[in-house]
């Protein structure tokens, strides 16, 4: 970095970053060609998609796009202005003299990087505010998946924003600590503070947090959980708990996943995932008979105008056995475990450079800094030194992670879950409206998971 001066690096990284820019926005404009052009299904979609869902998915497909586009170009633009303007040292010193007004000297450094965050934090909640609001009550509401209130995105929007805070800043407090008083080989007590800080979340994320923002209410005894069950005992999974979160309060997409250590596991199902699935069917149960004959009477009449035929989501029993077989089968294979020794032995060597590219001043003047505060290393490095190797790794990360789906596929196969798990993909597929004709080479740099057709190409395939 001594070879470089200041305007080198600064306009190396601000290049690059309208390279990256540019290359997305080709290969968005790939996979927009494909959806304004094919108008009709596919002759090898025939026996997978009726016509009016594989128009309902282009036209979504089509509007995400130009959201996509438009709210690209946004924040592009305002990256650059905040560099060239020098925004970031402007904050910083206005950080400082709000501490200052309060008796607090540049001594101070925590106490100014938290106010630091506290700024940029507000000020991104209210520049992406008309964005979330677009995308949530115009995009998704006019294709059917909102399910949200705006007094309810208000309230989640906040929560959202007092729970980051309430874990983000004092992670970070640590983090700056450890840095500073580690010494030269900081970088692995700062490593270690991260692992340990991921466990952590990672242990309790599904117990405390997520149940901030959705309800979780225990799958009632029936078919579906036994079975279930059964799956997991076949492969010795340990299972402990099996929920249902009530996602369709929030959008008519649908997932499942587990989560977990050692021999306590939990799976979670969306309630969209499950066909017919009502918690209030459950809690009718309870209701003595003369509630339901003072309830349902006046409003017999209305019922059937309230509940008009309205088309089928989500999957079967069977169905959903064999999405789970195919999550399992990232458990099975180990999946899970090798993904999370590829972020952190990434985390370790992205500590270990940071750790001689910190000490360099020339980086701070780029940005036009007059001091080296530690949170504003962490950041011009992470987020713009590293950003060339950043993309490199996505990419493979990409490529892995769809090699893993194939496994986790064929795993779900070898438990004769292969043609559930076909029309599961299907069903899944037309309920979140995936357009299915995907551009190669946007698919490789932005699919995780395999195109619909690859997925079911593979399944078809004898052993």
């Amino acid at each position: 970095m001594l070879m470089f001066s200041e305007e080198e690096i600064f306009y190396s990284v601000l290049i690059f970053l309208w390279i990256v820019y540019f290359w997305e926005s080709y290969l968005s404009s790939r996979q927009k060609y494909l959806a304004k052009t094919v108008t009709e299904v596919p002759a090898e979609l025939e026996k997978v998609l009726d016509q009016e869902t594989f128009t309902k998915a282009r036209l979504y497909s089509l509007d995400k796009s130009t959201f996509g586009f438009w709210s690209g170009i946004y924040h592009q633009v305002e990256s650059t202005v905040i560099l060239c303007v020098g925004a970031l040292p402007f904050v910083w010193k206005l950080a400082g003299r709000i501490n200052g007004h309060f008796g607090y000297g540049a001594e101070y450094e925590i106490l100014q990087s938290i106010t630091f965050i506290l700024i940029f934090l507000l000020y991104s909640t209210i520049t992406s505010l008309p964005w979330s609001l677009y995308h949530t009550f115009v995009l998704e509401e006019k294709h059917g998946f909102n399910k949200q209130t705006l007094p309810f995105f208000i309230k989640d929007t906040i929560k959202k924003m007092f729970v980051g805070m309430a874990l983000s800043l004092p992670i970070v407090s640590l983090l700056i600590y450890i840095i500073k008083i580690g010494g030269d080989y900081f970088f692995i007590y700062a490593w270690g503070f991260m692992l340990a800080v991921s466990l952590f979340l990672i242990t309790i994320y599904a117990d405390f947090i997520a149940p901030l923002f959705d309800k979780f209410t225990p799958l009632p005894d029936g078919e579906l959980r036994t079975k279930i069950e059964q799956l997991a005992a076949s492969i010795e999974f340990p299972l402990t708990k099996l929920y249902v979160v009530e996602g369709s309060k929030r959008s008519a997409h649908s997932n499942a996943y587990f989560y977990g250590f050692f021999k306590n596991k939990r799976i979670v199902l969306y309630d969209t995932l499950i066909e017919d699935y009502s918690p209030e069917k459950e809690e009718e149960k309870t209701e003595s008979k003369e509630e339901k004959e003072v309830t349902e009477e006046p409003e017999s009449e209305e019922k059937p105008a309230e509940e008009k035929p309205k088309k089928k989501t989500g999957c079967n029993t069977e169905e959903i056995l064999a999405v789970l077989a195919h999550e399992l089968g990232h458990w099975k294979l180990n999946h899970v475990l090798k993904n999370f020794f590829i972020s952190q032995l990434n985390l370790f060597l992205c500590f270990m450079v940071f750790a001689m590219l910190s000490k360099k001043v020339v980086i701070y003047r780029a940005f036009g800094f007059d001091t080296e505060p530690t949170l504003i290393g962490l950041m011009i490095i992470f987020q713009f030194i590293f950003q060339p190797y950043h993309e490199v790794l996505g990419f493979l990360m990409i490529i892995y992670s769809r090699h893993c789906e194939f496994q986790a596929d064929f795993f779900a196969k070898s438990l004769r879950h292969a043609k559930e798990l076909k029309s599961a993909l299907i069903k899944l597929n037309k309920d979140n409206l995936g357009f299915p004709v995907t551009d190669w080479l946007y698919s490789m740099f932005n699919f995780s998971h395999p195109p619909l057709l690859e997925r079911m190409k593979a399944l078809e395939k004898t052993d």
